[in-house]
């Protein structure tokens, strides 16, 4: 090695590549062989490249050529082959047909040069066809029984290479090139190429023709049957990774089923080695697309494929869980089999790994498991949706798919929504609706659908931006999908208040419940405040707001009430001394105040004294814990308590729905001034008796109980509240310039002579100002001037 860098910086490589194309054939030959052992070197091939001799060398593989030349000029080709630029000369200069004609050399080295240099080319897959062409099927197979091993692993490599194109293995089952394969396999003194062997095989076994022929010539079977007695690592992989490749093509799956190859898969899981374990269980999953296939790897499989979950490589853990969400897709039996070999903490551990494919399975086993009621329970037991917060962090847009997925499987649960809250994970469900993945925006969209479900996640996933970006998606044709329009609908539907701000709209199937307020139509961009944020609000002109909270005294009351403080706890002895209950019980600043007060015990001062000084010290505690754990409350309106009590008790006996509906609206009117004539509907001054209102309370926020002169909107939210108290149906509908009704269906008496007919029902607009209690039909002229005049 030294000699050649001695003689590359004498300049020797330029002179050598000169006298290649000597006339006389000895120094032409003596050049070519300097040349050939120089071109293992680096820097010797960089400056040949930069020379371009291949073409010079070529053109020394001609047919009338002497043996050593074609020997040293194919050995300097097969260094120079390695680097891809030379790759593509040889391919352009037309090198290929000369190689594959001197694979037919009597000259071993010639032989082994020539197939080394192909083997290099065929690594660009451009080669294949050209090869083809050339018909190095046959001689490749004729090199396959030479006496040099080295010979008959260049042959199985250039094999394994070309083999990977269709049309090459046609041609390979045409030359009987399988049943060589497969003799090479069965000869024990071939063992260092059976891994080889296998992988040519492999290649094979992708075509449904070729399988066909393997296992009608028995060969499949004894395929089958020498990887189930291997020992060998690299066999039992390769032959795994074949099967796996095979078995993508439906009609190969059923070849593989008949051969029963599930059980050779079970075994290989059972093989101490890293990588056939990861090998089989991707065989396995690839097998999962035949039922049939995956009722039988059920059985078996799944215990050993749980056990490898808690292996320490982090490949075998992700090829094992992918196995398992395969199986246990669409098949109760399988997701049973599986929970009965206790799978599921090891998979909720699962979401924790360090490999996106790893969690993304992992969650979609968790979701195809949450099919069935018992095991959907037990998951979340184990704080799926805690878990579950990060993979929605993930930038995979897989995991980002399967992990939102997930979160609609199990948000149906209101602990999990909880739960999910809680662990921070409704903001970054929020993002992925942002993705421009379409499954993930759809599988997020679905979740949101889901986990608005109650209405505190509603709130949350509002204030947290998710109606504004789903308004934005369901404005796209090309990013909406089924469940955005449907989520967006379910997130207002359990937010009652920000859907009658944004729709002006409530529906009778939307039941108003305490803690709805109105704070008018909300113009685009604006941020919805939540009624907490308005009660701080400083008091202005503007609109007041009106808010629903018709709690029962009783619960307000509770609501409250202090907690007991240690003082009432303590009991007396008979001596006539306050028993102070187990410290522990109450918690570590009790604690503090109770060893305060023993410490201080016997230093003099009076019983009485003494209890009066712990009993001050417990009430500072007591004030510490109750500001610590207090949430604002919206103020009780007794006053609506009331109308909907008194309501209860006149209008409900009413045996018609037309004559509750007369009566509560006659109600209504009742309590908010009555009557109005049409054309003094401006002379009632109910803006100055809100602003008073307001002014009384300090508050833009007003009770409507507070409301004793109401119009429309006042009136319209009023009838709304306590019909769905007492069970009227009817709807909300917000109108122009302070303008509100409610819509009622009503069947009308059937015709006369006409007895048993049911007729359709028909909308009404109940009138609440004029002639309350008279029903406007819907379309009519005169709905028209209710609403707008």
């Amino acid at each position: 090695d030294e000699n050649k860098v001695t003689l590359l910086g004498l300049g020797a490589v330029e002179h050598l590549y000169k006298l290649i194309s000597h006339e006389d054939p000895i120094v032409r030959r003596n050049a070519i062989m300097v040349l050939g052992i120089m071109a293992s070197n680096h820097d010797v091939k960089k400056l040949l490249r930069e020379l371009d001799v291949t073409n010079s060398l070529i053109s020394q593989l001609a047919p009338e050529e002497g043996v050593v030349i074609h020997e040293f000029a194919t050995l300097c080709l097969a260094h120079m082959a390695v680097e891809y630029t030379t790759k593509i000369q040889i391919f352009e200069q037309g090198g290929l047909e000369p190689l594959v004609r001197l694979l037919g050399s009597p000259d071993p080295d010639v032989k082994k040069n020539s197939l080394e240099c192909i083997y290099l080319l065929v690594q660009d897959f451009q080669s294949h066809a050209a090869v083809r062409a050339l018909n190095v099927i046959p001689p490749l197979l004729e090199l396959l029984k030479s006496e040099y091993p080295v010979i008959q692993l260049l042959a199985l490599k250039t094999l394994e290479e070309i083999s990977k194109d269709g049309e090459t293995r046609i041609i390979l089952g045409e030359n009987k090139g399988l049943d060589c394969l497969l003799q090479i396999l069965e000869t024990n003194e071939f063992s260092d190429l059976h891994v080889e062997a296998l992988a040519v095989l492999g290649n094979c076994l992708e075509d449904a023709h070729t399988l066909q022929l393997i296992q009608q010539t028995g060969g499949l079977k004894k395929l089958l049957s020498f990887v189930g007695d291997s020992t060998v690592p690299d066999i039992q992989k390769n032959a795994a990774k074949a099967i796996t490749r095979a078995a993508y093509d439906s009609e190969n799956r059923k070849i593989l089923k008949e051969e029963e190859v599930e059980k050779c898969l079970i075994n290989l899981l059972e093989i101490n080695n890293d990588g056939v374990k990861v090998a089989a269980s991707e065989a396995i999953s690839a097998m999962c697309e035949s039922s049939a296939s995956k009722r039988a790897l059920g059985l078996q499989g799944i215990p050993q494929l749980v056990q490898l979950l808690s292996s320490e490589n982090e490949e075998v853990k992700e090829a094992a869980v992918t196995a398992l969400a395969n199986l246990t897709a669409g098949s109760p039996s399988n997701a049973r089999a599986a929970a009965e070999a206790e799978v599921i903490e090891p998979l909720v551990n699962t979401l924790n790994a360090q490999r996106d494919g790893a969690i993304a399975n992992a969650a979609a086993a968790l979701t195809n498991l949450a099919t069935q009621e018992p095991f959907r329970v037990n998951i979340q037991s184990r704080g799926i949706m805690r878990a579950l917060a990060e993979p929605l962090r993930s930038t995979n847009s897989q995991v980002q798919s399967k992990a939102a997925f997930a979160v609609a499987a199990f948000g149906c649960d209101a602990g999990a929504r909880t739960e999910l809250r809680n662990a921070g994970g409704l903001g970054p469900l929020i993002e992925l609706l942002h993705s421009k993945n379409k499954e993930v925006r759809r599988n997020a969209c679905l979740a949101v659908m889901v986990c608005a479900s109650d209405e505190l996640t509603a709130v949350e996933l509002c204030r947290l931006g998710a109606l504004d970006i789903l308004e934005e998606i369901n404005l796209s044709i090309v990013r909406k999908n089924n469940y955005s329009e449907a989520a967006l609908e379910k997130l207002l539907d359990n937010n009652l208040s920000q859907k009658y701000s944004r729709m002006g709209y409530l529906s009778s199937s939307n039941i108003i419940t305490d803690g709805f307020y109105d704070c008018g139509q909300i113009k685009p961009g604006v941020k919805f405040l939540s009624l907490e944020e308005l009660s701080t609000q400083e008091l202005t002109d503007q609109r007041a707001i009106i808010f629903i909270n018709a709690k029962p005294k009783e619960e307000t009351a509770a609501q409250s009430q202090p907690r007991q403080c240690l003082s009432e706890k303590a009991l007396p002895n008979s001596r006539g001394m306050f028993m102070i209950p187990n410290p522990v019980q109450l918690g570590p600043l009790y604690y503090h105040v109770y060893f305060f007060f023993c410490v201080r015990k016997g230093k003099g001062k009076k019983e009485d004294e003494k209890m009066k000084e712990v009993a001050q010290m417990i009430s500072k505690v007591q004030d510490e814990i109750n500001l610590e754990n207090s949430h604002w409350l919206p103020p009780p309106d007794f006053i609506l308590l009331d109308y909907i009590n008194d309501a209860s008790k006149t209008i409900l006996p009413l045996t018609t729905t037309r004559g509750q509906v007369v009566a509560l609206a006659q109600f209504v009117a009742d309590k908010m001034g009555g009557p109005i004539e049409r054309d003094k509907l401006h002379d009632f001054s109910w803006e100055l008796h809100i602003s008073e209102v307001e002014f009384e309370l300090k508050s833009n926020v007003v009770p409507i109980g507070k409301v004793k002169k109401g119009t429309f909107y006042h009136r319209a939210l009023l009838f709304k509240v306590i019909a769905d108290r007492i069970g009227i149906r009817c709807s909300l509908v917000r109108g122009e310039y302070n303008r509100a009704w409610n819509e009622v269906e009503l069947v009308d008496d059937s015709p006369q002579g006409i007895a048993g007919l049911l007729l359709p029902p028909k909308k009404y607009i109940v009138d609440l100002m004029f002639e309350p209690g008279f029903l406007i039909k819907q379309g009519s002229a005169e709905a028209d001037q209710y609403k707008h005049i």
